[in-house]
């Protein structure tokens, strides 16, 4: 049997993965599918493939791929496709392009006109990429899916239970412990536990993990009409912005947030109170930079980040024990794709990639 510990998108991912290929699976969550205690709610993130990396820009092109076998097997839309614009002083859009360009993904530079001219409601001050493929991916949609056709598939769901101790016993098979006296056994542990994760006190060294209590803010179109594609902005602030979906509130709204600038904390001591100094500096930069919307947040709200030194993500197996953090604020649109891959390091089809190894350099 394999368990899975924590059920975001990783976790929900990964067990809907193993389960639908006719793995015993057991899903353990410490909460309800769907909490915001960690980083998986919410109904926007960004899927994107403007990376200045050539690996992340294949990863997301196989991303995709597993998105649409996802939406398929799960009868239900979760990627929707908007297009994205990459800008702002310190961001090189025609570096990304030419990442595209030999990755094969369709792109297009524009000039501060034209992008003007095609987006009106955006004040464009210099050069700009767009790609077409470029969306938005509703965060609580997908975690629903997976546990539900995880289910489906005839994976076992726990909830509402806490991991307290994980024992690797001999003949390498794992005995978890939980808040309410119950024992599981396993044969292999694949732990996805986001946030959670430097605090289980797991038998194998972590690389540096940093948990910081990130904030993002919505704010309504002046136009409703308006389809607003993604955005990523660096420049004296790092920020990224997408269509809202229904955290927004009834009307269409813009998600945007700094990517940087988290409070660090960790999963048990966080706070929830959104850091006043942040909502000035979107909101300013949504008065100067963003005239198509209203400059007065609408909906705010704080989630977790869980960051390596490097920025890459952790997927790997220790013996019994498989790893799941694809973390730094980025690793929300691979979720179908890491759940293949940790599920086959899960059942031994694969060896881990070098750069998400537990004792990779730096």
């Amino acid at each position: 049997m394999i368990a899975v510990v924590g059920a975001g998108l990783m976790g929900a991912a990964t067990a809907w993965q193993l389960a639908r290929r006719g793995h015993e699976v057991t899903l353990i969550e410490v909460y309800d599918i769907g909490h915001k205690h960690g980083s998986s709610h919410g109904s926007s993130r960004i899927f994107r493939r403007a990376y200045a990396d050539p690996f992340y820009v294949r990863l997301t092109g196989q991303a995709h791929e597993q998105w649409r076998e996802l939406e398929d097997d799960a009868s239900t839309p979760l990627l929707r496709t908007t297009g994205g614009l990459d800008m702002g002083e310190d961001r090189d859009p025609k570096a990304l392009a030419a990442v595209l360009d030999a990755a094969g993904v369709p792109y297009e530079l524009l000039g501060p006109e034209a992008a003007l001219e095609r987006w009106p409601y955006i004040r464009v001050t210099g050069p700009v990429l767009h790609h077409p493929d470029a969306g938005v991916v509703d965060a609580d949609e997908t975690v629903g899916a997976c546990v539900r056709r995880a289910i489906e598939h005839g994976a076992e769901a726990i909830l509402g239970t806490r991991v307290t101790g994980i024992d690797v016993r001999s003949g390498e098979r794992v005995l978890l412990h939980t808040d309410d006296g119950r024992e599981v056994v396993a044969d292999t542990v694949v732990i996805a536990a986001g946030a959670w994760l430097p605090e289980l006190e797991l038998p194998v060294a972590l690389p540096p993990l940093q948990v910081t209590q990130q904030q993002v803010f919505h704010f309504r179109q002046s136009d409703p009409s308006v389809k607003w594609p993604t955005l990523v902005w660096d420049g004296a602030l790092h920020l990224y912005g997408l269509p809202s979906g229904s955290d927004g509130g009834p009307l269409p709204a813009v998600k945007v947030a700094e990517h940087d600038r988290g409070t660090p904390t960790t999963a048990r001591t966080r706070d929830g109170i959104v850091d006043p100094s942040s909502r000035t500096r979107v909101s300013d930069f949504v008065r100067d930079r963003l005239p198509g919307l209203e400059p007065d947040p609408v909906a705010e709200a704080t989630c977790l980040y869980t960051t390596t030194p490097d920025e890459d993500f952790v997927l790997d197996r220790h013996g019994p024990l498989v790893i799941v953090s694809p973390c730094s604020g980025h690793g929300a649109k691979f979720a179908p794709l890491m759940g293949a891959m940790a599920a086959d390091l899960a059942t031994g089809r694969t060896e881990p990639h070098p750069r998400f190894r537990l004792d990779r350099a730096g």
